[in-house]
């Protein structure tokens, strides 16, 4: 039995995206509806937070030392040194009540996105790569809730995932990024939802279910072969980290929750961590495109 243990309890409202470090042997994530940027130390257990100027959706490490966030509507350079925000691009003007949501950096160096109805309503958000070019592509489109890109091992397949619709798809990717052949690669089972989700080297899907109090790994050919239970109900993402990467760092949210269920899950939106029978795929950098923007 895996055996998460809160090694933050910080109550964060909508903890997500979190990402590894291995330059500051720490975790960095977001808190989407309270406007931050957190930093967890794995030594020294040293936190920090920055205030950010809307929602973040996502934090990207870049190969600068610097990170790519998405806020609200846009793409923007984040230094961790100075705590400052410098717009790289906006986003989805023409879509008001959409918001950034998920984003992923894959082996290459590319930056991937999704975006999402803030209402969680209404099927306009979509999934973006971001080209050499430093433009913005829309790959697929169509979603509530566009979440949790993430790349099997071999890079030919980009994992997405509809959480409204309860359906992870997988599609093949090019090496221009272009996709093809979508198909529903798992029909997550129950009244949970498919959030955030990471590979690890053995090609198998670590998938956190919102409102469903786990986190569900599965095989390359998408069956179930393993279950993490948490002691709280809104799981969001997690990332592999630690010098052998098979410690999974673990957001979770307090978003959606009763006031009876907040006073019963006491650990419902912290930092959470465990170790991995297997290591995950090593954390990638932003390279390419926004990257160097001036």
């Amino acid at each position: 039995m895996i055996s998460p243990e809160c090694i933050w309890p910080l109550g964060a409202e909508l903890g997500e995206g979190p990402v590894w470090s291995k330059t500051d042997k720490a975790v960095y994530f977001v808190d989407i509806k309270r406007k931050h940027i957190h930093r967890y130390a794995t030594d020294s257990r040293e936190t920090m937070t920055w205030p950010a100027p809307s929602g973040p959706g996502f934090i990207i490490p870049a190969s600068d030392g610097r990170f790519v966030c998405g806020l609200r509507k846009g793409l923007y350079r984040f230094d961790a040194r100075t705590g400052t925000f410098d717009k790289l691009a906006d986003v989805e003007q023409d879509r008001a009540s959409n918001r950034l949501n998920d984003g992923f950096a894959d082996p290459q160096g590319y930056l991937w996105f999704g975006t999402m109805d803030d209402d969680e309503n209404e099927p306009t958000g979509a999934l973006y790569r971001v080209g050499d070019d430093g433009k913005i592509a829309l790959c697929d489109d169509g979603y509530d809730i566009a979440n949790g890109p993430a790349m099997s091992p071999d890079r030919r397949t980009l994992y997405h995932t509809d959480t409204r619709g309860r359906t992870i798809y997988a599609s093949d990717v090019a090496d221009d990024g272009t996709l093809s052949n979508k198909r529903a690669f798992i029909k997550v089972q129950g009244s949970a939802f498919p959030d955030g989700m990471a590979v690890d080297a053995e090609g198998c899907l670590w998938v956190a279910l919102y409102t469903g109090g786990c986190i569900e790994r599965y095989s390359p050919d998408g069956k179930q072969i393993d279950t993490v239970a948490f002691p709280c109900s809104n799981v969001t993402k997690l990332v592999f980290g630690g010098d052998d990467l098979r410690t999974a760092y673990v957001t979770t949210a307090l978003k959606g929750l009763s006031e009876a269920k907040r006073e019963r899950e006491t650990l419902a939106g912290g930092l959470f961590a465990f170790r991995s029978p297997v290591p995950g795929l090593p954390q990638n950098v932003l390279t390419r495109g926004l990257v160097h923007a001036r």
